[in-house]
C-alpha cells in the first residue's frame, strides 16, 4: 500500500487521508492509493461513511504536470477511480482547504459533499497550461454551480473563495479549527439524518438566464481571442456537452478534446515555461542553509512612473515604502499617479473600495535621502544615465544602514561599476523590473561580482512575495532580455533602410502572435528612450564601429520624432491609432543612401521573421555559452513574462528547438552571405554551432 495515502478508522466514519507534500499532488504512486483505498473502503460495509481530506498546507493543489509529457499518460485510472469514489453507496464528504485545483477540485467534485475552510481557493486552472480539465471536471463543474459560472472558472482559470464557492453551490459549508474533526462531524451528521449520497453526475446543469445563442457566442468570442490558443474553444465544446448530453456522453466528448490539447504543441510550449518558472528559483552554487535578510520596509528613490510602480508592487504585498524624490512637485505627482492607479482598479472591481488607501498609507513621501536609513532594502530607480546612477549609488552605500540591501533599476548598465561606486558590493545586485512596473511579472535579478549570496537569496524569494517571476542574469550589456533585444531593433533597422516598411516588419513579427513588432513598440515606448540608450552605449564604447548601427532611430531622435508621445514615429498618430507614414520611407532611403544601402522590393515577411528572431535567438546561445544565463527556460521566461513573446510558443529558445538548430545555423550562414559580415553580426554562438552539429537541442540543457 502506498504510504502517501492512508485510511483510518474513526467510529464507524472513514478517514481517508492524503499526505504527499508538498502540495499533494496526484501523481501515479498516489492515484494507485486512492484506487486501493476507495477499494478497501467499499468492501468494508462496517463504515459507514468515508471523508477524505489532506495533511499540509493544501488540499490536493492538482495533477503532476510532468507525467502529462509521458509516454502512455492515460487519465483514465483517476477518472474511474472517481467514477467509482462517486459511486459508493454510503456518503463521501470531502474536507477542503488551502489552493484546491485541478485535478483535486475534481477529486473533490465526486464526493457527495464538499465542505471547506474560510480561506480556501478553488479552480481548474489547466486552461493556463494550454488544456482543459481531464478528469470530469468540464461536466461536474456545471453541474454543481451552473454553465455560465464554470465556463467563466474554466476558460479563465481564476480560483474562487471559498464564500463564492459556498454561494454558487460549490461546497456545502465552512468550517474552521481541528479540519477533520470538523469533516468527521458533519459526516456523523449526515449519517443521523439518514442522508445518503448525493451524486454530482446525477445532476443537470443550469442554464437558467443564459440565452439561447449562448454556446455559439461563447465559441465565437473562443475562436475570435485566443485562436491561437488549443483550450478556449475544446472548454466551451466541453461545457455546451455538460448542458446537453448525458453524463457518460459528455465523459467521452472532454476525453477526446482532452487528448487533443494535451498532444497539442502549444500545451507542450505552455507546461516546459511552467517548469521553467519553478527551477528559476533554484540558484546554482548557493550554499544550503543559507538564512536570507528580513525585509521589512522598502525604500525606492524616484517616484516617477517607474518608481511609483515599485512602490505599489510592495505596498500591494502590505509591505512599507519610503519613496524619496527631489522635489515636491515631482513627489506629489508621482503619489497621485500612484493613486489614479490604485482608484481605477478599485473602480473596475479589481480590489475593495476600502483597499486604495489602505495601500496608500503604506507609503512615505519623502524629500530627505536620510529618510531612507531605516530601510531593509532601498532601490534607485532614477534616471538611466551611468554618472547620476554612480552618484546615487554612492550617496545610498553612506545613508543606508549596516545590512541593507541596495539595488539599482538599471535596464542595461554595469551592475558592477555602480556596485563599486556604493562601496558596499556585497550588498548591491540589480533589479530590472519591466513597465509598467505594477503589472509586468518579469523581474530581472543581476547577480554582481561580488553580490552576497543571502542578498540574492534574499532578493529572489522577495520577487514571489511581491508577485515576480524572478530570472537571475549575470553582468553584461542588457543583461539577458535588452541583450537579446538589441540584435533584434539591429535587424529591424536595417529592413527599414534596405526597403521594408513599417507595417510590413510589424504584420510579420506580429504574425507569430507577439504584441506588437518592433516599430510600434518602440513608438510606444519612445524612439528619444531608446535613442539615448543607444547613445550612451556609444559614449562606453559598447557600439560596433558599423556607423549605419541602429541609424534609423538616432535620426529620429535628432528630427524630434519620438513615437506616440510626439505624434510621429516610425507611424504618424492620429490619437492612439497608428498610420503609416511616407515620410518615414523618404527617411530611411536617405540613410540608406548615406551608409552605402542597397535598396531592395524584393524582402519577404519570412526574411523579416529569420532576420529578427534568429540573430535574437543566437544572441540567447551566446548567453547560455558565457553564463549570463543558467538554463534556456530562464530566457524563454524573460522573454515571455517582460517582452510578450507569446507562451503558447514557449519563448525564443524552445520556439528555436522547434524551428531546428540545424536551419537557424545554416540561415545565419546565409545571411552572413547576402548581407556582408564585416561586423560579425552572423557570426554563430560557438554553443549554437556545437549543437547543430551534434543534433541537441535546448531542452536537453543541460548538456552532456
Amino acid at each position: 500500500m502506498s504510504s502517501l495515502v492512508t485510511l483510518e478508522r474513526h467510529g464507524n466514519v472513514g478517514v481517508l487521508r492524503i499526505n504527499n507534500p508538498p502540495v499533494n499532488a496526484l501523481g501515479p504512486e498516489l492515484v494507485a492509493g486512492l484506487i486501493e483505498l476507495v477499494g478497501q473502503f467499499e468492501a468494508d460495509q462496517s463504515y459507514r461513511a468515508l471523508v477524505v481530506c489532506a495533511e499540509g498546507r493544501t488540499f490536493v493543489a492538482g495533477g503532476d504536470i510532468a507525467q502529462f509529457s509521458m509516454p502512455g499518460f492515460s487519465t483514465a485510472p483517476f477518472n474511474r477511480m472517481l467514477a467509482r469514489l462517486e459511486k459508493l453507496d454510503r456518503p463521501v464528504l470531502a474536507v477542503l482547504h488551502g489552493t484546491v485545483l485541478g485535478g483535486g477540485l475534481e477529486l473533490a467534485m465526486a464526493c457527495h459533499y464538499r465542505v471547506a475552510a474560510a480561506t480556501t481557493r478553488l479552480g481548474l486552472p489547466e486552461v493556463l497550461l494550454g488544456i482543459l480539465p481531464g478528469s470530469l471536471g468540464t461536466q461536474r463543474l456545471p453541474r454543481l454551480v451552473g454553465v455560465s459560472l464554470a465556463l467563466d472558472m474554466i476558460l479563465s482559470g481564476r480560483p474562487i473563495d471559498a464564500a463564492k464557492a459556498l454561494q454558487a453551490g460549490l461546497v456545502d459549508r465552512l468550517i474552521d479549527g481541528d479540519l477533520t474533526a470538523a469533516g468527521i462531524a458533519y459526516a456523523e451528521e449526515l449519517l443521523a439524518q439518514r442522508t445518503g449520497p448525493r451524486r454530482t453526475s446525477d445532476r443537470t446543469a443550469s442554464v437558467e438566464g443564459l440565452a439561447a445563442d449562448f454556446f455559439e457566442k461563447a465559441l465565437a468570442e473562443a475562436v475570435s481571442k485566443k485562436a491561437a490558443y488549443p483550450a478556449p474553444q475544446r472548454i466551451v465544446r466541453c461545457v455546451e456537452a455538460a448542458a446537453t448530453l448525458d453524463f457518460n456522453a459528455g465523459e467521452e466528448v472532454e476525453a477526446r478534446l482532452f487528448e487533443e490539447c494535451r498532444i497539442s504543441p502549444q500545451s507542450a510550449a505552455m507546461r516546459k515555461l511552467f517548469f521553467a518558472e519553478r527551477q528559476a528559483t533554484k540558484i546554482p552554487g548557493l550554499p544550503g542553509g543559507l538564512k536570507e535578510r528580513a525585509i521589512a520596509s522598502v525604500g525606492i528613490l524616484g517616484a516617477g512612473t517607474m518608481g511609483g510602480g515599485i512602490a505599489m508592487n510592495f505596498a500591494n504585498a502590505g509591505i512599507p515604502v519610503v519613496i524619496v524624490e527631489s522635489s515636491q512637485e515631482a513627489l506629489d505627482r508621482g503619489l497621485a499617479l500612484v493613486r489614479k492607479n490604485y482608484d481605477a482598479s478599485a473602480a473596475k472591481g479589481k480590489m475593495k473600495a476600502e483597499e486604495p488607501p489602505r495601500r496608500m498609507a503604506l507609503l512615505t513621501p519623502s524629500l530627505r535621502y536620510e529618510d531612507l536609513a531605516g530601510c531593509d532594502l532601498v532601490i534607485e530607480a532614477v534616471f538611466e544615465n551611468l554618472d547620476i546612477k554612480k552618484e546615487v549609488a554612492a550617496r545610498l552605500g553612506k545613508v543606508c544602514k549596516p545590512g541593507a540591501i541596495i539595488a539599482s533599476n538599471t535596464s542595461t548598465l554595469d551592475v558592477d561599476v555602480l556596485a563599486q561606486a556604493s562601496g558596499r558590493p556585497q550588498d548591491f545586485l540589480g533589479m530590472h523590473f519591466f513597465s509598467p512596473a505594477n503589472v509586468m511579472r518579469l523581474l530581472e535579478i543581476v547577480r554582481g561580482a561580488q553580490t552576497a549570496p543571502d542578498v540574492l537569496a534574499t532578493v529572489v524569494k522577495l520577487a514571489k512575495t511581491i508577485g515576480k517571476v524572478p530570472v537571475v542574469s549575470g553582468v553584461c550589456y542588457g543583461f539577458i532580455g535588452n541583450r537579446m533585444l538589441e540584435p533584434y531593433l539591429r535587424e529591424s533597422e536595417f529592413l527599414l533602410m534596405e526597403g521594408a516598411t513599417p507595417t510590413q516588419i510589424d504584420n510579420a513579427i506580429q504574425s507569430l502572435g507577439l504584441p506588437m513588432g518592433p516599430c510600434r513598440m518602440l513608438d510606444m515606448a519612445g524612439l528619444d528612450v531608446a535613442a539615448k540608450v543607444v547613445v550612451e552605449r556609444g559614449k562606453a564604447g559598447g557600439l560596433p564601429t558599423d556607423a549605419g548601427y541602429r541609424a534609423v532611430v538616432q535620426k529620429m531622435l535628432v528630427l524630434g520624432r519620438f513615437g506616440q508621445k510626439t505624434g510621429a514615429g516610425y507611424y504618424r498618430y492620429e490619437g492612439r491609432n497608428a498610420v503609416a507614414d511616407p515620410e518615414v520611407g523618404k527617411i530611411c532611403a536617405a540613410l540608406a543612401t548615406q551608409f552605402g544601402i542597397r535598396r531592395r522590393d524584393d524582402i519577404s515577411d519570412q526574411e523579416i521573421i529569420e532576420r529578427c528572431l534568429f540573430p535574437l535567438m543566437n544572441e540567447g546561445a551566446k548567453i547560455l555559452e558565457e553564463g549570463i544565463s543558467y538554463r534556456p527556460g530562464d530566457i524563454d521566461l524573460v522573454w515571455v513574462n517582460g517582452y510578450g513573446f507569446p507562451d503558447y510558443r514557449g519563448g525564443p529558445m524552445h520556439m528555436a528547438d522547434e524551428t531546428g538548430l540545424d536551419k537557424i545555423a545554416q540561415r545565419l550562414d546565409h545571411y552572413a552571405q547576402l548581407r556582408g559580415n564585416a561586423y560579425g553580426y552572423w557570426d554563430k554562438a560557438k554553443l549554437l554551432a556545437d549543437m547543430s552539429a551534434k543534433g541537441q537541442q535546448f531542452a536537453d540543457w543541460p548538456l552532456k
